[in-house]
């Protein structure tokens, strides 16, 4: 997967702060990267970061290892390790999370469940990322739109 939203599009050429398809790596791989390990490392390693496959097994290892490293290599120790969610609720196109659903009713928006359903796990990713409290949520909204979620 190699594909930039357009809600990022004002950092991806510079891929100065981590785009969604890294987030959803991390959450895959299981590692906390912060902000300040990812502008550490140069354009091309950060490009490796976004092209490099984390789907299988192997594939999620490989990148765990890599990315660990390289945190390692600019921070002398590696970045700290989070659970890895056997069922993350971007797979689950039957149920929109609660955070998701108040999130788009505060935008006016009523997300339906077939709509949900036809989302992609990296769209339902980002929704359920924008969508928290914890996170600078100004691109929820120029998501909801992007997804054709909002009905004009």
């Amino acid at each position: 997967m190699s594909e930039f939203f357009q809600f990022e599009t004002d950092f991806v050429d510079s891929l100065r702060c981590i785009p969604m398809q890294v987030r959803l790596k991390l959450d895959t791989c299981g590692v906390k990267l912060k902000l300040t390990h990812w502008n550490q490392f140069s354009q091309s390693e950060r490009q490796v970061l976004v092209v490099m496959p984390c789907e299988t097994a192997t594939e999620v290892e490989a990148y765990r290892e890599f990315l660990q490293n390289l945190v390692a290599g600019y921070a002398g120790q590696p970045a700290a390790e989070l659970p890895i969610d056997p069922h993350p609720p971007w797979l689950d196109a039957t149920q929109i999370p609660g955070e998701v659903r108040v999130k788009a009713e505060e935008c006016g928006v009523t997300i339906a469940r077939e709509d949900w359903e036809a989302l992609t796990p990296s769209q339902r990713f980002a929704l359920i990322k924008l969508s928290r409290p914890s996170h600078e949520n100004r691109n929820f909204l120029p998501a909801l739109k992007e997804f054709q979620l909002i009905k004009c």
